[in-house]
């Protein structure tokens, strides 16, 4: 019996059973040497610039989008192909690596919260998002999308800088829903809902953090049972270089990358305050496109809202998501030029096009009617102990069953138990 994730002769506990043996990692190309040149150039001076026109928090902000770009290529961190591969064919490597992605992030932000340590003059401010038929609609209707469109809202933003030309379509659209979502906000705000909860709020930090990681251990140990139960296709691997070149060429493996990923979302936390999020920065830039082409959206009333009008009259460096956004698409390019994998693909087919633009659209509406995606509810809630981010991932994983029904009109596929990598 093959396992993905360990050698033979580890503990049982750690043992994945998979159909047959993972294929055999093949090695790097070359480097590119004029993309990494491009976005090598466009790391160094773009961080010059915000640092010096912005100060050090928003440096250090695009720095931080800089490095989550780098280590989201290099290990290739997905949530949509997780989600896919377990409701599929019950592959749960990719959601186990999420566990200690959120185990990570809740482990430092409770700490940061704890003693309320932050950098720059920020104080640290978890909130709980609210309960109600918004998020739930919302999150179903993300996780269709993602499903579509082939990448969610970080993989959107690593995907893109890495050069997939498929997933510019799903940005274009991502965009496009943003945008929708604030023009018809007054019919899809003001939902039914309940108030948040916060852990923290009955619990402490302590009994938060606690009920988290208790939470997490027990997606691990189900996701294992679903697995030897289910027998699926092991997941497949990706190039990688040979040894200490692995740091800077890739691929790293999947749980080095989600400890570093979440290190990184703490990081965010310790500098502004507020948890990594990437979509609200989506509606900022649609808005600030269609004032370039003499629209109003600022006349909307989602932007007469007293932070989203700031937001709108300041300039995108001075944007916490539009800063790490930006930083991950650079980080990305430098990352996959480095491993030799940047390349635009000429040719997509149609329905592969409609399915990406549709894709983005979905999310983009999804999100926002959600108060975040993937990262801003799924891991920025659950990381401080917010009800919300639970709820959302329980419903992005029945939007998930309803995409993967739907890819095939599209002509995408899903994974099967007789594939031999999934």
């Amino acid at each position: 019996m093959a396992t993905t994730e360990t050698q033979a002769g580890e503990k049982k506990l750690l043992d994945f059973p998979t159909s047959c043996a993972a294929p055999v990692p093949q090695p790097e190309e070359p480097v590119k040497i004029v993309p990494l040149a491009v976005a090598g150039a466009l790391a160094v001076g773009l961080t010059w610039y915000v640092w010096a026109a912005h100060g050090a928090k928003f440096g250090v902000l695009l720095i931080l989008g800089l490095l989550l770009g780098l280590a989201l290529f290099h290990s290739r961190f997905g949530f949509t192909s997780a989600w896919r591969q377990l409701i599929a064919v019950g592959n749960g490597q990719g959601l186990r690596a999420h566990t200690l992605l959120l185990g990570t992030a809740a482990t430092l932000i409770a700490l940061i919260v704890g003693t309320g340590s932050g950098l720059f003059g920020s104080k640290p401010n978890p909130t709980a998002g609210g309960l109600g038929l918004a998020l739930f609609v919302g999150a179903t209707i993300f996780a269709i999308g993602m499903q579509l469109g082939g990448a969610c809202a970080s993989g959107t933003l690593f995907a893109v800088g890495s050069g997939q030309s498929t997933i510019v379509l799903t940005l274009g659209g991502f965009i496009t829903g943003s945008v929708l979502y604030t023009w018809a906000y007054p019919l899809l705000s003001g939902w039914p809902e309940f108030k948040g909860v916060l852990l923290a709020d009955h619990v402490g930090w302590f009994g938060s953090w606690a009920i988290t990681i208790a939470v997490l251990a027990a997606i691990v140990l189900g996701t294992r049972f679903v697995q030897k139960r289910r027998n699926p296709p092991p997941v497949d691997v990706v190039p990688t270089a040979r040894g200490f070149a692995r740091i800077y060429r890739g691929s790293w493996p999947i749980l080095v990358g989600a400890v570093v990923l979440g290190v990184l979302a703490g990081a965010v936390f310790l500098v502004s305050g507020g948890i990594w999020g990437v979509t609200s920065a989506f509606s900022l830039w649609g808005a600030k496109i269609l004032q370039v082409f003499g629209l109003h959206p600022e006349t909307w009333e989602f932007w007469r809202l007293k932070a989203n009008a700031a937001s709108l009259a300041g300039p995108i460096w001075k944007d916490k998501n539009s800063l790490t956004d930006i930083g991950i698409m650079i980080g990305a390019g430098v990352a996959a030029a480095a491993a030799g994998a940047w390349k635009i693909h000429s040719s997509i087919p149609w329905r592969t096009a409609v399915a990406a633009v549709l894709g983005g659209v979905l999310m983009g509406v999804g999100a926002r009617m959600a108060g975040g995606c993937n990262i801003g509810a799924y891991l920025g809630g659950i990381s401080v102990g917010s009800l919300h981010g639970w709820l959302w991932g329980v419903f992005a994983l029945g939007g998930t069953w309803i995409g993967l029904k739907l890819r095939p009109l599209f002509g995408l596929g899903n994974p099967a138990p007789t594939d031999s990598v999934c």
